[in-house]
């Protein structure tokens, strides 16, 4: 059982879960056009198995039960991803089609009294898009303001918040310099100006729902904590600079309006022309931020090339992804958000879970050990509220197993089963604690 209890939290405090569109929809259904997720596990060795999410989990054509396992199991909000390439199919014509669905999501997630969380991407670039530069290209903040209005023109008057792009260091650092998703590069370059056409999107697309009316706008991070493998002075200046690409250089840009001095060292050069006048855009004032945390790495120095260092496996027990359980990190993250960046704006815990080797047998699925993580980190969040951080929600990744990009369908952080063959949903052990301690 969760050993924390609603009343444990201060009055209001929101309890969710989250998913996104390409990982649980079905992408093959209603009109979607060519994602770049679809054209990068298209080609050999990009994902296991080569699985795309053209099915997933078919929450196309079943959200309404998904929904009522959200409402079953006393959840308060729902965070959800709209996809780009379903609502504009060639990045730039409106699909009437996708947006009747997001309006049919929504009116069933108010039906159940859950609050409509939306993240407006989710990764889910429309190829057409990507064949023109994607987010090396500088019009993508244009174009990304224009699917924000083309959403939130139909959607913006019933949402409780709304997010711009999820998870900025993913979209940027891991997609186009480490080249493990979509669209799979390996190019300083192109991940400079990556980087700061993100924030520029974000800017932009902020602007233009506010300039709308559209309220409780935000921005989710990513964070990892960053920790030196040795006490040698060099592994303390890799974690340092690990922890500026990964974490600060996002918070910072949006919040403080200027990048980490080691990373405009590094890569100025390859900013695009003009990044410096780009600050008034990105640091459009928000209304909440929210962070998504998992896990910590150890980082050590080596003689290749820049940044200089690689991770080291760590001592701590580790969830199915390899991924080091450190809830300590989530407490620390919250502390210095708060404290270096956001001062007394809301702030939420957007995504935290874990993936493990789930096993479905006489119809129940026992995750203790998914349950002793939650509890791990909600016990984090309490003692950052004991702080006076001011957190105001915990959305557990993720309501149910999906696809998880380029590990395919074998990795599962639901805390409902799917069985990826019939579809069928079987809420987990977790599912029931989270059910048995909101009620509490």
């Amino acid at each position: 059982m969760l050993e924390h209890k609603r009343s444990d939290f201060p009055e209001g405090f929101l309890f969710g879960a989250a998913t996104s569109a390409y990982q649980i929809e079905g992408h093959a259904f209603g009109g979607a056009g060519r994602a770049m997720w679809d054209d990068f596990a298209a080609t050999p060795g990009n994902v296991v198995r080569a699985e795309d999410g053209a099915r997933a989990c078919d929450h196309y054509h079943r959200f309404a039960d998904d929904f009522d396992l959200l409402k079953d199991g006393g959840f308060d909000c729902y965070r959800f991803s709209t996809s780009w390439a379903r609502v504009m199919p060639d990045g730039r014509t409106v699909n009437p089609d996708g947006l009747d669905f997001y309006d049919r999501l929504t009116d069933a997630m108010l039906e159940r009294g859950l609050k409509p969380c939306a993240t407006l991407y989710h990764w889910e670039l429309p190829s057409a898009l990507a064949d023109q530069g994607g987010w090396r290209n500088r019009d993508i903040a244009g174009w990304f303001g224009d699917f924000a209005e083309a959403v939130m023109g139909r959607l913006g008057d019933r949402m409780f918040s709304v997010a711009t792009i999820n998870e900025p260091w993913c979209v940027a650092w891991l997609s186009h310099f480490v080249g493990a998703h979509a669209p799979g590069l390996r190019d300083i370059r192109a991940t400079a100006r990556a980087m700061h056409h993100v924030l520029l999107a974000h800017g932009t697309a902020i602007e233009r729902m506010r300039g709308m009316g559209v309220g409780n706008l935000g921005a989710v991070f990513n964070m990892e904590w960053a920790a030196p493998a040795d006490d040698t002075p060099e592994a303390a200046e890799a974690a340092a600079l690990y922890d500026d690409y990964y974490n600060h250089f996002y918070v910072s840009g949006v919040f403080k309006g200027r990048y980490p001095d080691r990373l405009v060292t590094a890569l100025g050069d390859h900013f695009p022309i003009g990044w410096q006048d780009d600050f008034a855009t990105i640091t459009a004032p928000l209304d909440w931020a929210g962070i998504n945390y998992y896990t910590r790495s150890l980082l050590a120095p080596n003689d290749g090339a820049w940044p200089h260092h690689h991770a080291v496996e760590g001592p701590l027990p580790k969830t199915q992804m390899g991924w080091e359980i450190y809830p300590q990190g989530l407490h620390d993250f919250l502390v210095r958000t708060a404290r270096d960046y956001t001062g007394d704006l809301p702030l939420f815990v957007t995504e935290n879970g874990m993936s493990n080797a789930d096993v479905l047998r006489d119809g129940r699925v026992d995750d203790a050990v998914r349950i002793d993580y939650f509890n791990q980190h909600l016990a984090a969040v309490r003692a950052a509220i004991a702080k006076g951080v001011p957190v105001q929600g915990y959305m557990a990744w993720s309501l149910m197993d999906n696809y998880e990009w380029a590990l395919g369908y074998e990795k599962r952080f639901g805390m409902v089963h799917v069985d990826f063959e019939t579809l069928k949903r079987t809420p987990k052990a977790s599912w029931h604690a989270f059910r048995d301690a909101l009620a509490r």
